[in-house]
C-alpha cells in the first residue's frame, strides 16, 4: 500500500513539473514571438532597435528554454541547442534566412575541426584499448611505484590513458587492477578506485584531444597546444590533490571490502601486453607535434625564428589533424600490426570507434550554432560589453557560468559547450594572449567538473562498480569531481596573473 501511494506521488510530482516546464516555454515562446513582431524586418518599419536590456532578456529566455527542455522533458541536449539557438534569433528579430544562415556556419565551423579531431583522436584510442596499452601501463606503473605506493601509480595511469581513451571506457578497462590490489593489501576500495578516477577524470577534462576541451578550444579559438601544456601544469597537481591525497582520506572514512564483488567482474583476459616504453612513445606522439606547432608558432611571433620553410614544415607536422593522423597510423603499426594484429582487425577497430563519438560531435556541432546566433543576432556584442565592463575577470565569470549549467542539468559537455558560447563574444573583444585563452578553457572545463550529483551518468557508474549508496557516492566522488574543479580553476586563476 505504501508503496502505492509513493509511485502516485511521484506520478503527480512529475505531472506537476511538465505543467510548470510547459508553461515556462509557452510563455517564453509568446515573449520571444512579440519580439520577433516588433523588431524584426518584416514589422519594423520605424527601424527601432532592440533595447540592451529586451537582447538580455532574450538571451536569458533562451538559455531557460534550453534548460527546461533538457531537464523536465529529456529532450535530447543536440535537439533542445537548436530549438534554443533558433528561438533568440527570432527573439531578436533576425530574418529567418539569416538564422538559417547563422544555424549552418556556427554547425559548419565548429565541425570542420571539431570533427575531424575527435574521430582521429577516437581511433587513437580504440587501438591503445585494444592492444592492452592500457593494463601495460598500470602494470608497469605499478611495478615502478611499488605497492605501498599504488595509489599514486593508478592516478598516473588514469592521467595517461584517459589522454585518447574516454573516461568511462578507461575506467572499466582498469578497475579490475583497483579490486586485486584492494584484496591484496586489504584496504577499501576507495583508497585505490579514488586516484584512478582522479587520473582519469583530470585528464579528460583538461587535455585535449578528448572531447569537451577539444569543443571548448574551438569556440574559444584557443590554440590545443596551450591548453595540452597548461592542462597538465595545472591537472598533475590537481589530479594528486584529488587522487592519492583525498584518496587516502576517504579510504579510512568509508571501507568498501573488495571480497562483496562478483568474481566474474573481476576476471582478466591473460594476453601478452605491448612494452612500457612503446606504449608511452605512441602517447607521446600527438602531445609533442602538436607543441612543437605552438613553440614554433610563438618563436616565430618573438622574432626569435624567422618565417620559411622549416617554420611552416613544423606548423603543418603540428596541426592537430596531421599530428593526430600520423599517430593514428604509428599507433596502427606499433600497437597493432605489430602485435598480432591483421588488417581487417584493424580496420573493424577504426570503424568500432567512431560509434560512441556521433552523440558528442553533434551536440558540439549545436553548441557552435548557439555560439553563432549569440554573435550574429547581437546577444553576443552585448554580452562581451557587460562582461567586459564586469569587476570580475572573463576567467571567473566562465567558471561561475559552467558551473551553474553542469549542477542543473548534469552534463559535463553541454555545461562546457554553453559557458564556452556565452564566453567566446567576449574574447573577441578583451585583449588576451594565446595562453591566457587557454586558461579560459581549462577554467570552464574545472566549471563543468563541479558537483556530480544524480543527474550525471558518472555518479552512478562509479557508485555501481565500487558498490556505493547514495550518501557514500556524493562523499567520495562528488567530493573528489568538486576538488577537481576547484583546485583547476584555482591554478588557472594563480597562473593568470603570470601569462
Amino acid at each position: 500500500m505504501e508503496a502505492i501511494k509513493q509511485q502516485s506521488l511521484q506520478k503527480n510530482s512529475k505531472s506537476l513539473n511538465d505543467y510548470l516546464g510547459l508553461i515556462v516555454i509557452i510563455l517564453g515562446m509568446i515573449y520571444l514571438f512579440k519580439n520577433y513582431m516588433t523588431y524584426s524586418s518584416y514589422f519594423n518599419t520605424a527601424n527601432l532597435a532592440l533595447p540592451i536590456q529586451s537582447l538580455t532578456m532574450v538571451a536569458v529566455t533562451g538559455v531557460v528554454i534550453l534548460l527546461t527542455l533538457v531537464l523536465v522533458f529529456k529532450v535530447q541536449a543536440f535537439i533542445a541547442l537548436m530549438i534554443g539557438s533558433a528561438l533568440m534569433g527570432i527573439g531578436t528579430g533576425m530574418a529567418f534566412d539569416d538564422i538559417i544562415s547563422s544555424i549552418q556556419n556556427g554547425m559548419g565551423g565548429t565541425l570542420g575541426f571539431v570533427a575531424t579531431v575527435v574521430g582521429l583522436g577516437a581511433v587513437y584510442g580504440e587501438m591503445l584499448e585494444a592492444s592492452g596499452g592500457a593494463q601495460a601501463l598500470s602494470k608497469s606503473l605499478l611495478k615502478k611505484f611499488g605497492k605501498e605506493n599504488a595509489s599514486w601509480a593508478l592516478m598516473a595511469t588514469g592521467f595517461l590513458v584517459a589522454i585518447p581513451v574516454f573516461f568511462d571506457v578507461g575506467f572499466i578497462i582498469l578497475i579490475p587492477l583497483v579490486y586485486s590490489l584492494a584484496k591484496e593489501c586489504k584496504k577499501s576500495v576507495l583508497h585505490f578506485g579514488i586516484p584512478l578516477l582522479a587520473g582519469l577524470a583530470v585528464t579528460h577534462t583538461f587535455m585535449p584531444p578528448t572531447p569537451g576541451p577539444v569543443a571548448v578550444a574551438s569556440i574559444l579559438g584557443a590554440d590545443l597546444g596551450w591548453v595540452i601544456l597548461l592542462g597538465a601544469v595545472v591537472g598533475l597537481p590537481t589530479a594528486i590533490l584529488a587522487g592519492p591525497v583525498f584518496g587516502t582520506f576517504i579510504g579510512k572514512k568509508i571501507h568498501i571490502d573488495a571480497n562483496n564483488f562478483i568474481q566474474d567482474d573481476i576476471v582478466e583476459e591473460e594476453k601478452e601486453l605491448p612494452s612500457f616504453k612503446k606504449v608511452l612513445a605512441v602517447l607521446a606522439v600527438p602531445m609533442v607535434l602538436i607543441l612543437i606547432n605552438t613553440v614554433s608558432t610563438t618563436l616565430v611571433k618573438s622574432g626569435v625564428m624567422q618565417q620559411g620553410v622549416v617554420a611552416d614544415l613544423l606548423g603543418f607536422i603540428g596541426n592537430p589533424f596531421i599530428a593526430l593522423t600520423i599517430s593514428v597510423l604509428i599507433a596502427f603499426y606499433f600497437l597493432g600490426v605489430k602485435e598480432g594484429f591483421s588488417k581487417d582487425m584493424i580496420l573493424n577497430l577504426s570503424n568500432k570507434a567512431f560509434g560512441p563519438i556521433g552523440l558528442i560531435i553533434l551536440v558540439t556541432g549545436a553548441g557552435g550554432v548557439f555560439k553563432q546566433i549569440l554573435v550574429d543576432s547581437g546577444i553576443g556584442k552585448l554580452l562581451a560589453e557587460q562582461m567586459a565592463n564586469s569587476s570580475l575577470p572573463i576567467l571567473v565569470l566562465a567558471y561561475l557560468i559552467a558551473c551553474v549549467v553542469r549542477v542543473t542539468q548534469g552534463s559535463a559537455t553541454v555545461a562546457m559547450i554553453t559557458a564556452a558560447g556565452i564566453a567566446a563574444p567576449v574574447l573577441e573583444i578583451v585583449d588576451i594572449s594565446a595562453p591566457g585563452k587557454a586558461l579560459v578553457v581549462i577554467s570552464i572545463a574545472s566549471g563543468a567538473t563541479i558537483l556530480s550529483h544524480v543527474n550525471d551518468s558518472g555518479f552512478w557508474l562509479v557508485g555501481r562498480y565500487f558498490g556505493l549508496d547514495v550518501k557514500q557516492t556524493f562523499a567520495s566522488w562528488t567530493v573528489m569531481e568538486s576538488i577537481i574543479s576547484i583546485c583547476g580553476f584555482g591554478f588557472s586563476l594563480i597562473l593568470s596573473f603570470f601569462l
